[in-house]
C-alpha cells in the first residue's frame, strides 16, 4: 500500500472505531484509534526510520507538534533526531508521537509518552498539536536581522505553508444532538485557531523579511464526504491538489484576511 493509496482509499473504519457510550460514561474518548495505530505501524517500520535518519544527517529536519495536556504547552519533536538516535525505543517513540499528534482531544485517546527528569520517570499525556498551535515555524521571538548581523550573512528566506483544510466559514446544518454539536464546535475551534496561526505567521514573516507562501483547500471545492474519511471525496481532493501543483500553483502571498 502506497501513501497515495492510504490517502485516497482509507475509510473511517480504517482509522477509528466509535464507542460513544463509553466516552459519555467516563472513558478517555469517543473513539478508539487502534486502526490508525495499525496503519502507522504498517508504514513506519525500521526501513522508514532509516530513511528519515539518512535525510536528517544531510541536514533536513522533520518536526512534528503535539500538546502536553498536563502542562498546557506545545511540544515540537525532532523526528529525524529520534530516528538517527540508534536507541532501541526509537521506533516505538516515533510511532507514538505520530499517533498522539493526530489524537483530537476527546475524540481519540491521548498518547502517554515516557520521560525522565531529575532522576524520576513520568508519563506525559500528549494530544493533537492543534490544541495549542496548528502550525509552527520557529520561535516567535526570533529576529532574523539580529541573527544575520551577528553572523555576517544575508540569506534569502522563504516559508511554504500548506494548510490541509479550508480557511473560510462553511455552512452546514448541525443536528440538535450532543455529539453533533460537540463535533461541530471542535471543528470550528480548530479551523479558527488554524486561521489565526496563519495570520500570525504572516506577520512574523513580514518582521523577518521572509517570503510568505500559502496553500490551502479552495473554498469552491464542495465537501461531498459522507463520512469522516470518504475515499471518493479524498480522491477528488488528491486529484485537485495534484493538478494544481502540476499546472503551477499560485501560492498565496497573504492569508485571506489580509487580502490578496
Amino acid at each position: 500500500m502506497s501513501f497515495v493509496t492510504a490517502f485516497t482509499q482509507t475509510e473511517t473504519k480504517d482509522v477509528a472505531v466509535l464507542h460513544p457510550i463509553r466516552g459519555l460514561l467516563g472513558g478517555d474518548s469517543f473513539a478508539s484509534n487502534a486502526p490508525l495505530a495499525g496503519v502507522i505501524a504498517h508504514y513506519v517500520n525500521e526501513e522508514f526510520l532509516a530513511e528519515v535518519a539518512e535525510e536528517y544527517r544531510k541536514g533536513r529536519r522533520l518536526l512534528i507538534g503535539t500538546t502536553n495536556l498536563d502542562a498546557e504547552r506545545p511540544v515540537v519533536w525532532d523526528m529525524g533526531g529520534i530516528a538517527a538516535s540508534g536507541r532501541p525505543e526509537a521506533l516505538d517513540l516515533f510511532r507514538k508521537i505520530l499517533l498522539s499528534s493526530a489524537a483530537i482531544p476527546a475524540v481519540f485517546p491521548p498518547g502517554f509518552i515516557k520521560v525522565s527528569a531529575d532522576g524520576a520517570t513520568y508519563y506525559e499525556m500528549h494530544v493533537d498539536g492543534g490544541a495549542t498551535r496548528e502550525v509552527f515555524l520557529v520561535p516567535t521571538q526570533f529576529m532574523a536581522k539580529t541573527i544575520d548581523r551577528q553572523l555576517g550573512i544575508d540569506p534569502i528566506r522563504r516559508a511554504y505553508i500548506i494548510r490541509n483544510g479550508r480557511v473560510s466559514p462553511e455552512y452546514k446544518a448541525v443536528k440538535a444532538r450532543t455529539l453533533s454539536i460537540a463535533g461541530r464546535a471542535v471543528s470550528s475551534l480548530i479551523k479558527s485557531q488554524g486561521v489565526g496561526d496563519l495570520n500570525e505567521l504572516y506577520l512574523f514573516a513580514k518582521r523577518n523579511d521572509i517570503d510568505y507562501n500559502l496553500a490551502y483547500i479552495p473554498g469552491d471545492l464542495p465537501d461531498t464526504s459522507t463520512q469522516a474519511f470518504d475515499p471518493v471525496y479524498m480522491t477528488k481532493l488528491f486529484d485537485l491538489g495534484f493538478n494544481l501543483a502540476r499546472s503551477g500553483y499560485p501560492w498565496r502571498k497573504k492569508p485571506p484576511e489580509f487580502g490578496q
